[in-house]
C-alpha cells in the first residue's frame, strides 16, 4: 500500500509521469497536510523561509492550464500549436497543480544583514525552492500519486497572480502537476539510463 512506502522506496520509485487522471488516491485534506509539512519543515538557507506555495485543485487547476494555453496560443506558430495544445491538455487532465514561488524580501533582508554572502543568497533561494519541490514530489509518490514538474514561468506569472490574488513580488519557480495514475501507466515509462556512480561520487576515509 502507498501508506507503507518508505522514504527511500519513494525516492527510488519517483518518476516523471505525464499520463495522469483526476482520481488521486488521497483526499484534498491529505494534499493540504503534505503541503503544510513542506512549508513548515523543509529547510532553507539561514532559515529564510522564503518559499511560498499555492495549491490549485479541480476547476482551479484547470483554469491555470486554460490560462497557459491561451497565452501560448498567441506565441506558438500555428503549424506547431497542435503538439503544444496536446501537451497542455495532458496537464489539464490531471487533478491539481502546486505553484512554487519564492518571496524575494527575506532574501534581500539576508543580503543586507550578511553582506559578505550577499551574492549567494539568490542561488540559495533557488535551492530552497528545489527542496520544497522534491519533498512534495516524493511525498505524493509515497501516497500513490503521479507527478510531473513544469516551468511555464514567467509567461504565466502575471495572469496567475492577478487571478488568484497572489503577491506580485513573489517569483514563480515551478509547477508540480499531480493526479491519479491510470492502470499500466507506470509500466509504459521509458527505461532510465544512468551515468556510472563512480563517475558521480567518491568516499574518502571509509
Amino acid at each position: 500500500m502507498a501508506s507503507s512506502m518508505s522514504f527511500l522506496d519513494a525516492v527510488k520509485n519517483r518518476r516523471t509521469i505525464y499520463a495522469l487522471n483526476k482520481q488521486p488516491p488521497i483526499s484534498d485534506d491529505r494534499v493540504e497536510e503534505l503541503v503544510k509539512i513542506s512549508v513548515h519543515d523543509v529547510p532553507s538557507s539561514f532559515n529564510s523561509q522564503s518559499a511560498r506555495l499555492v495549491v490549485l485543485l479541480k476547476k482551479e487547476h484547470e483554469t491555470f492550464w486554460d490560462f497557459t494555453a491561451e497565452i501560448l496560443k498567441a506565441m506558438v506558430p500555428e503549424d506547431q500549436w497542435s503538439h503544444t495544445e496536446q501537451r497542455i491538455n495532458g496537464f489539464r487532465g490531471a487533478y491539481g497543480t502546486i505553484l512554487f514561488f519564492e518571496d524575494p524580501n527575506p532574501v534581500k533582508e539576508l543580503q543586507s544583514k550578511y553582506p559578505n554572502y550577499a551574492q549567494h543568497f539568490p542561488s540559495w533561494s533557488e535551492h530552497t525552492s528545489a527542496m520544497h519541490q522534491y519533498m512534495l514530489w516524493t511525498a505524493l509518490e509515497a501516497e500513490g500519486c503521479g507527478c510531473n514538474l513544469q516551468h511555464y514561468n514567467p509567461i504565466i506569472d502575471q495572469k496567475a497572480k492577478g487571478h488568484w490574488n497572489i503577491n506580485m513580488e513573489w517569483n514563480l519557480r515551478a509547477q508540480l502537476v499531480f493526479g491519479g495514475v491510470p492502470e499500466g501507466a507506470r509500466d509504459n515509462l521509458p527505461n532510465k539510463t544512468y551515468v556510472p556512480l563512480e563517475e558521480r561520487m567518491a568516499i574518502h576515509g571509509k
